[in-house]
């Protein structure tokens, strides 16, 4: 069994760290604080540092095609252009509800998940969003909405909704997706999952929330790999670095009452696969 080491890439206290994405154009990696309203940009190579301030909860940021960032914000999807004005594409406030996670598709529409701030069931939905803000909503009825991702080939397409304990997965045709069933469970007393990505050898990394811990499941959905971390809250995952090397992961702080000195950092595992590239959003 390999023996992996972890080190710390950005020692923060964010709240609810979450979403790592790798900004190819720009080499660096970007991750949000949720409930601390931060965006946050981190260049691996140099050590530099940014964070920008948002108006409202943001629940993941992706880099867009023609430059500057796509935010899935607490009252829908917005745009941040390369001269850091602000535009909605989507606005859609629903009270008691936020954005969570998102991910952009092979074809660069980006699916964006929201979920009550209760948790409650059936609060939540996933819907996929084009460049164009045509807007379609894909699953509703869901309680936390999570870690979206795709296989190599793209024809299959991972999917969590946290308090089901599972991994789903669907059939992708073009833009559709359909054939929802479960592909992997976390058993009870490993926490729930959270955020995935999947590798270069269509293999998919789900971070444990209140497991202290990063899982990889093989394409049959065998657990195969188990990384131990020192923060309980462990939200996403994302390759980045020179060649997609090193897998980052995000950490929380918030609910727990004596918190790891690590939580709510953002942590790194050094050459631990091989990621793919991430699309940028078309739009």
């Amino acid at each position: 069994m390999r023996t992996y080491g972890i080190e710390v890439a950005v020692r923060a206290e964010a709240t609810l760290g979450e979403g790592p994405t790798w900004d190819a154009a720009r080499g660096r990696l970007l991750w949000i604080d949720i409930l601390g309203c931060r965006v946050h940009g981190f260049d691996p190579s140099t050590g530099r540092r940014t964070v920008r301030t948002t108006e409202q909860h943001v629940g993941a940021v992706k880099p867009r095609a023609g430059g500057g960032l796509v935010l899935n914000l607490r009252d829908g999807v917005g745009l941040l252009d390369p001269d850091g004005a602000f535009r909605w594409l989507h606005h859609e406030p629903v009270p008691g509800r936020r954005a969570n996670d998102a991910a952009v598709a092979p074809d660069g529409a980006l699916w964006a998940g929201t979920m009550r701030y209760d948790e409650a069931p059936g609060g939540g939905t996933l819907s996929r969003l084009t460049g164009d803000g045509t807007v379609e909503v894909v699953l509703d009825g869901v309680a936390v909405s999570n870690g979206t991702g795709w296989s190599p080939d793209g024809r299959r397409m991972y999917y969590i909704d946290s308090p089901t304990r599972r991994i789903d997965v669907f059939d992708v045709d073009g833009p559709r997706v359909t054939g929802r069933r479960p592909f992997a469970a976390v058993e009870e007393g490993a926490g729930f999952p959270d955020g995935l990505t999947v590798d270069a050898d269509g293999c998919v990394w789900v971070a444990l929330w209140d497991g202290g811990a990063l899982h990889r499941y093989t394409p049959d959905g065998t657990l195969d790999r188990r990384i131990a971390l020192p923060t309980p809250r462990v939200t996403a995952c994302a390759f980045g670095g020179p060649g997609l090397r090193d897998l980052y992961l995000t950490t929380a702080r918030v609910g727990l009452i004596d918190p790891h000195p690590l939580s709510g950092s953002l942590l790194v595992v050094p050459d631990a696969g091989q990621g793919l590239p991430q699309p940028a959003f078309a739009g």
